[in-house]
């Protein structure tokens, strides 16, 4: 009898020890509901197919603040409204065309102009072309050799990190500076390798600046296939002397009005503490965006339809918030913070998705040590879902703006891999969008937003 009395017991144990505690079951139905329920590609197919590029300023954009704030609108949320914010507006005109002139050869390259350059004049620009690894190597020329010249910096994107956002980060000073320093020693123009790792004809634009150069100064900037950047290298070595030609007719406008698109649940216990999900809902010209940020964007609206879908009520206010003008400035973020300044507005927590729709890996996180062990010991709450890294690291640039005393910030980190080969590319369409992928980002997202707003976060206690 006794023994039988301890095996139930023993059995019993067992049984306890498997028993799902409640935060696994949220997690679960989160999973469930986004993996069955979502709306998050259908929204993104209607950014991407139906309104298409999105750079600021643009028709598209006009479009897109119009159709989330309608979307957002739908859900019954406590509040939904738009943001002004006035925000760049360039535009590229015609298709750029480029060529290498060896001897009386031409052949023709694949570049785009960098967002924010001058144009070309009218008939093109022709001269002697010289190549280096980067603006080191540039200055280390000197006027001498570069004056009258265009700059050509071809140093790639280092194969040997498997977190590829290192590689983009070590060399895309020479895309966002090159134009700047080149014009300071005289040179007429530059190109620039495309920030992509594997070898195409899809030339990848991006933000560039002149820094406080005069005008006057303004040299135009393009950027070049990995392919054509290969052909160019190999070309020059053969003949040091050839030319290069380029033509671009891009411009820049007036600064135009747009706005950030925000809905939020309003608090039960703590309304005054904001938690913000957020992409940005910009996009480069050159294609529709579906990675960047289509992507983001559309999970950032998905966690917080599963939460208000749940009648989740919120410890906390919890705000989505779709960014204008990320790309080209950044305008969408400082005017959020601003406005949060004014307000004396507190947040205490915010998710960015701005890394592409790829399978979910884990968050970058900027908090500290106490913080930062807080999420990381949620690790086993993700692992069944093939999520654990937790590490720390840059959260987001639109999130990046947000200065509130007490704040964790996060990114999500998507499986980085295929990343740039679509980043700010004409390939970065609806078609590179793995409907799954997608959903599982929604989700792990929806996680660490719930788990968040139950725990709160851990603030220094003052003396």
């Amino acid at each position: 009898m006794k023994k039988t009395i301890l095996l139930t017991a023993l059995v019993l144990n067992g049984l306890t020890s498997f028993a799902q505690t409640n935060d696994e079951k949220n997690i679960k139905l989160f999973y469930k509901k986004a993996l069955t329920e979502a709306k998050c590609y259908t929204w993104l197919e209607y950014l991407s197919n139906d309104i298409g590029a999105r750079l600021s300023g643009s028709k598209g954009a006009e479009q897109a603040v119009e159709y989330a704030k309608s979307q957002l609108e739908s859900l019954g949320l406590d509040k939904v409204y738009l943001q002004e914010v006035m925000v760049p507006h360039w535009v590229r005109g015609e298709k750029e065309t480029a060529y290498i002139l060896n001897g009386k050869v031409k052949t023709t390259v694949p570049i785009c102009a960098l967002g924010g350059s001058v144009a070309t004049p009218k008939t093109g620009l022709t001269a002697e072309i010289i190549e280096v690894q980067g603006i080191k190597e540039l200055n280390e020329l000197g006027a001498d050799k570069v004056k009258g010249k265009i700059v050509f910096y071809n140093r790639p994107m280092n194969p040997e990190n498997i977190e590829t956002f290192t590689s983009y980060g070590a060399c895309v000073d020479q895309r966002y500076a090159g134009a700047k320093e080149a014009a300071k020693l005289g040179a007429v123009g530059t190109i620039v390798r495309s920030m992509n790792l594997r070898l195409d004809d899809f030339p990848h634009t991006g933000a560039q600046s002149y820094g406080d150069l005069p005008k006057a100064q303004y040299i135009p900037t393009a950027a070049i296939s990995t392919n054509g950047a290969e052909l160019l290298s190999k070309s020059l070595k053969a003949n040091p002397a050839l030319k290069f030609y380029f033509k671009q007719s891009c411009e820049t406008l007036p600064d135009a009005l747009s706005y950030n698109v925000i809905g939020e649940l309003t608090g039960t216990v703590t309304p005054e503490n904001i938690m913000v999900v957020g992409g940005h809902l910009d996009s480069w010209d050159l294609a529709d965006g579906s990675h960047d940020d289509g992507a983001g964007v559309v999970q950032s609206m998905e966690v917080i339809r599963i939460l208000k879908n749940l009648n989740y009520k919120p410890k906390n206010t919890i705000r989505v918030v779709l960014f204008m003008n990320e790309e080209n400035g950044g305008k969408g973020g400082a005017k959020y913070e601003e406005v949060s300044k004014q307000n004396k507005e507190n947040h205490i927590f915010a998710l960015e998705s701005d890394s592409g729709g790829f399978s979910p890996r884990g968050f970058s996180i900027e908090a500290d040590d106490v913080n930062l062990k807080k999420i990381q010991g949620y690790k086993d709450l993700f692992e069944p879902y093939l999520v654990h890294s937790f590490t720390i690291g840059h959260a987001g640039s639109d999130i990046n703006h947000l200065t509130s005393q007490a704040i964790v910030k996060a990114g999500l980190k998507p499986d980085s891999q295929r990343y740039f080969d679509y980043h700010h590319a004409a390939n970065d369409t609806f078609d590179a969008i793995n409907k799954r992928e997608l959903e599982l980002g929604a989700a792990t997202m929806t996680t660490l937003m719930h788990l968040l707003d139950q725990n709160g976060i851990e603030t220094k206690k003052a003396n």
